[in-house]
């Protein structure tokens, strides 16, 4: 009888605090300096992140190169491809990911008919 007692107590307790307790409220209000935004502004304009891209392809010979990149235009056209020479190799090069995560989907993607491709980061050019 003693516990039965105690539990409804408890229980009514904590209904009544339930009832009277609520959250406070507040305002928050921030002030910041106007060159904040001017920063910002600056930051989007300057390429800082770093890309991946995924090359399919890549052969000694241009033509075989750019029918390779036909052949990929034809089958995926949501991603932007390119050719880029790179001493002996001409390689086909596809997309601009920002995150490796958008970079792996693609692949999954991608490797159901270029079985070769891999992901990688384009070193940035400095001559700008």
């Amino acid at each position: 009888m003693n516990k039965k007692i105690n539990y409804i107590s408890v229980s009514i307790l904590t209904l009544f605090l339930s009832f009277t307790l609520s959250a406070q409220e507040g305002k928050v209000t921030v002030d910041q300096d106007s060159d904040i935004d001017k920063l910002l502004e600056y930051k989007k304009d300057i390429k800082t992140t770093k890309v991946f891209r995924i090359q399919v392809y890549q052969s000694v010979d241009p033509d075989k190169a750019d029918r390779e990149k036909s052949n990929f235009l034809n089958t995926y056209e949501e991603w932007p491809v390119e050719i880029v020479w790179n001493t002996p190799n001409y390689k086909v090069w596809v997309g601009n990911f920002a995150t490796r995560l958008e970079a792996d989907r693609a692949l999954s993607k991608i490797k159901k008919n270029y079985m070769n491709a891999i992901i990688f980061q384009p070193k940035l050019d400095t001559k700008q």
